[in-house]
């Protein structure tokens, strides 16, 4: 067995693949409510055919997690594949151009359809992936997992963190490497690697005021008015902070970034060009903060005495739920509220109340430059794709947490295909060439990860 024999059997069964990944577009796996189960069961029938050991752990209604192994018999060392197998809901489907569950194949280049991108290509690429090996029979002591995981758009309580505690971990399957299959196209830029990501809480404000009618509203105390102040003053969240440092500084990025440029002139020029890119950069070096969803009031002439607001916070490694909570309290305490952890008042009360509803910490593989495999990977994706990847972060949160964070695997890293800004979109599509790149790069890093004794 060869890496050229892996590849003509790639070649000569795209269509295969194609229409296995149609099949699972064409799952409706929205979330919520999930409906995982749809897609587990049509990965489980496809490797059931390859005598790949499959079980699927079914939960709530018509929800499922799925892990399978490509051997039975292998000392415990295994490299880890996980993806998700929900998608986010697709919105007004009248706006679509090609209905979000047809999976629509356009000039035999695009494939188009909710969670094409966000992560039904790299999850299919994965299970074809695991297909691919066990036809040819690899005499090995080590062994590749696939964790297809169900709740990752909702925080992945229910999915990976479920998957690792109960399985994972419990059968002492050692992980030496992992690979979350999330999309890592940032056009205009190449492939991304990435080695880190940004925490996530998700945090409701209640700004609790006095009703009274508007003729007279000295008599109370406006709620809307008081998530104003709080709104207008939230950039000083900044002063009740502790200095935290990125984990790579702008200038680190842009070197990386600038190392798939014929040179740091033509990348300096790109750069200064290009807002998107200047402003990916910056992403990744500082936390974020915005309010994003606000309603309030009852009635036209009634001073409103409640406002609810949803406050979005991406965290740097190092940063936590309870030191962005506490900075949040003093800030309106220094306003002048009160702040409560419980919503349960009497009418005459003036209070802020805050409710965390999720939470994701921040994480990074720290010694990522000393891997060897890492190496390899980037030069196999260099060859495949015919453009040099980069290593980067990532702006958003992902279940990399979950195994960085419990110790279960540092070396998890992020790759997939699809261009991550067409991620939650209306028309989201994929390019096919991609996909079946993708399937090249996971089967042959797994075959090379095989091979070590």
């Amino acid at each position: 067995m060869s890496e050229k024999s892996i590849l003509n059997e790639i070649e000569q069964n795209k269509e295969e693949y194609v229409e296995f990944f149609r099949k699972i577009i064409q799952a409706d796996s929205i979330n919520p409510p999930g409906n995982e189960k749809n897609v587990a069961i049509i990965i489980e029938d496809y490797l059931k055919e390859e005598g790949i050991k499959t079980e699927v752990f079914p939960f709530g209604e018509n929800r499922a997690n799925l892990i399978a192994l490509l051997n039975h018999n292998f000392d415990g060392k295994c490299l880890v594949f996980n993806g998700h197998m929900d998608v986010v809901p697709t919105g007004d489907e009248k706006e679509w151009k090609y209905p979000p569950f047809s999976a629509f194949i356009k000039r035999k280049k695009f494939i188009y359809g909710r969670g094409t991108t966000d992560m039904k290509a790299s999850l299919s690429a994965m299970v074809i992936a695991l297909s691919v090996l066990k036809k040819f029979n690899i005499e090995t002591t080590r062994n590749i997992v696939l964790n297809a995981v169900a709740d990752e758009e909702t925080g992945g309580n229910l999915g990976t963190k479920w998957c690792l505690e109960n399985y994972l971990q419990s059968k002492n399957l050692y992980c030496n490497f992992l690979i979350i299959g999330e999309p890592t196209g940032f056009h205009p830029l190449p492939k991304a690697i990435i080695l880190g990501e940004k925490g996530h809480i998700q945090l409701k404000i209640i700004t609790n005021g006095v009703a009274c009618h508007s003729s007279v509203p000295f008599l109370g105390k406006n709620a809307i008015s008081m998530m104003s102040e709080i709104v207008l003053h939230l950039d000083e969240l900044d002063d009740f902070l502790p200095n935290v440092q990125p984990p790579m500084s702008e200038e680190k990025i842009k070197e990386l970034i600038s190392a798939t440029f014929p040179n740091k002139e033509h990348f300096d020029k790109v750069y200064n060009e290009q807002p998107l890119i200047q402003n990916f950069v910056k992403s990744l070096t500082q936390y974020t903060k915005s309010i994003n969803m606000i309603s309030g009031g009852i009635k036209g002439n009634v001073i409103p005495n409640q406002c609810e607001a949803l406050m979005d916070i991406r965290t740097l490694p190092g940063q936590n739920t309870k030191m962005l909570v506490e900075a949040l309290k003093k800030l309106i305490e220094k306003i002048g509220y009160e702040v409560r952890y419980t919503p349960h008042s009497n009418p005459e009360d003036i209070f802020v109340y805050l409710e965390i509803l999720n939470e994701a910490e921040a994480s990074y593989w720290k010694n990522w430059e000393k891997s060897k495999k890492l190496m390899y990977l980037y030069s196999l994706i260099e060859r495949i794709y015919k453009k040099r990847p980069f290593y980067s972060l990532y702006p958003g949160a992902a279940d990399a947490h979950y195994y960085r964070g419990s110790d279960y695997c540092n070396k998890t890293l992020i790759f997939g295909a699809g261009n991550a800004a067409k991620a939650h979109t209306i028309d989201e599509y994929i390019e096919l060439e991609d996909y079946i790149n993708v399937i090249k790069v996971y089967t042959l890093f797994s075959f090379d990860y095989l091979k070590k004794p």
